[in-house]
């Protein structure tokens, strides 16, 4: 197992559960679009918003562009609605082990792609951001994942090298990019995953294991 000294968490579909196919079928029906679609006009605007080069106005009017639709006013605030609510179900498991790592003097560090006003919302919502030894929002450094900088950016936050680091991440780009400067990483698709793959990496503190029937990422809408 490489040296590693601390752990660097997502928080979308990592700290938190994945929106709902509820939720996703909310979102398709405000556009007027099928389901299916969501994801791919969620994304195609998103970094720039999450960097904070586009107001939420701008990006989800974009989003209606897109879509080949038109919204109102209440139909766009129901939109800010559910796009801060359906992110903000916090993965219980995985904040435990976010504290267990600490307790094991590991450092730990959260790195999220995420818009101001969700950086806002969370941070109001959740204590438990505090317990991060540092925080890395993209709209706070204006920078976005899977930019090089952003995770030297928290490397530095950290004070730990690459190499000592390890990340988790739901985006098959991001954990490249992470992996590109040097930094050890796990793509995240449910707990169970994530326990097996630290088991064979011999990661001596794991994430307890799911019951059966528990929600995981892997179970909801892939926005």
């Amino acid at each position: 197992m490489p040296n590693i000294t601390a752990v660097v968490l997502d928080y979308g579909a990592v700290l938190c559960h994945m929106p709902t196919p509820a939720e996703g079928q909310r979102m398709a029906d405000l556009f007027g679009i099928h389901v299916d679609l969501v994801p791919e006009l969620w994304m195609r605007n998103r970094l720039a918003f999450d960097r904070g080069d586009l107001s939420a106005e701008a990006y989800w009017k974009l989003f209606a562009e897109d879509a080949g639709s038109k919204i109102d006013e209440r139909a766009l605030a129901e939109v800010y609605r559910l796009d801060l609510e359906m992110w903000a179900r916090d993965n219980e498991v995985m904040i435990e082990w976010m504290r267990a790592l600490r307790a094991g003097d590991y450092k730990v560090g959260l790195l999220s792609n995420m818009h101001a006003d969700m950086v806002t919302y969370v941070r109001k919502k959740f204590g438990w951001l505090n317990e991060f030894d540092f925080q890395t929002f993209s709209a706070d450094v204006r920078m976005v994942k899977p930019e090089a900088a952003i995770y030297e950016y928290t490397l530095r936050g950290l004070g730990v090298p690459a190499e000592e680091s390890l990340f988790i991440d739901d985006r098959q780009g991001n954990i490249d990019a992470a992996r590109a400067v040097g930094m050890n990483a796990i793509q995240f698709e449910s707990v169970d995953q994530l326990r097996e793959e630290l088991i064979a990496m011999d990661f001596p503190i794991l994430p307890r294991a799911l019951t059966p029937g528990q929600a995981t990422s892997t179970n909801s809408s892939r926005i």
